[in-house]
């Protein structure tokens, strides 16, 4: 499957915008018809388009090579939060194909039937290494050894720091693609003595998502 985000920075400004109208509509419309994404995760989205798209203006007018390298460093992260967020909620229903057709996201009809579930399950452990950061160990659960399986992009963790238990892994409103074990995660100082809790789950090539695990939780260092 090619890649469904423009290259070009002007195309994929306008898809970016494009995809944020189309899912504001369904998120916050009248009649709101995806209660499944949170809007914390679509606020997420707002703020990253905005950085991108301050760092790309810049660049609309004679401008240097600082500002050019500002605004790729802005698509990148822009691309970070868009990419997680159309794996995670407008691959399934019920967003429809049609939908996906509107935004600009491929539609999963193609894919093979053996890459459409994820089936292993994710076993991790958190241990403290330095201040500030905490070290997620992650693996097949009752596997052996700590590879990831066969054709996957690796474990989306989910995480947050929080007052209180989170009730399900959809209130941890961070989130990062690990391609390997273990993985670092780090933390501001003013968030040293709180509590943070944590989620994984499998992610294979195709961008299906498995079951996320049990959420785990540790004091920040």
């Amino acid at each position: 499957m090619s890649d469904y985000i423009p290259a070009r920075d002007a195309d994929f400004n306008a898809w970016l915008k494009g995809l944020l109208s189309y899912v504001d509509a369904k998120v916050f419309g009248p009649s709101p018809a995806w209660p499944h994404v949170p809007a914390a995760f679509v606020d997420d989205l707002h703020r990253a388009e905005a950085d991108w798209y301050m760092h790309y203006e810049a660049t609309l007018y004679p401008h240097t090579p600082v500002h050019t390298a500002e605004k790729n460093a802005a698509r990148s992260r822009a691309e970070a939060v868009a990419r997680p967020f159309v794996q995670r909620f407008l691959h399934w229903p019920p967003v429809t194909d049609g939908d996906r057709v509107a935004m600009g996201v491929p539609n999963r009809d193609a894919v093979r039937t053996e890459h459409r579930v994820v089936d292993e399950a994710v076993e991790f452990e958190l241990r403290l290494r330095n201040i500030r950061e905490i070290l997620v160990n992650f693996w097949v659960k009752g596997a052996h050894n700590r590879a990831k399986p066969v054709g996957y992009d690796g474990a989306v963790i989910l995480w947050d720091v929080l007052d209180s238990p989170p009730e399900r892994p959809e209130d941890l409103r961070r989130h990062r693609m690990a391609s390997r074990t273990p993985h670092e995660i780090d933390f501001d100082e003013t968030e040293r003595g709180k509590r943070v809790y944590v989620a994984l789950a499998w992610q294979n090539e195709r961008g299906v998502l498995g079951q996320f695990s049990e959420i785990q939780n540790a004091v920040v260092p």
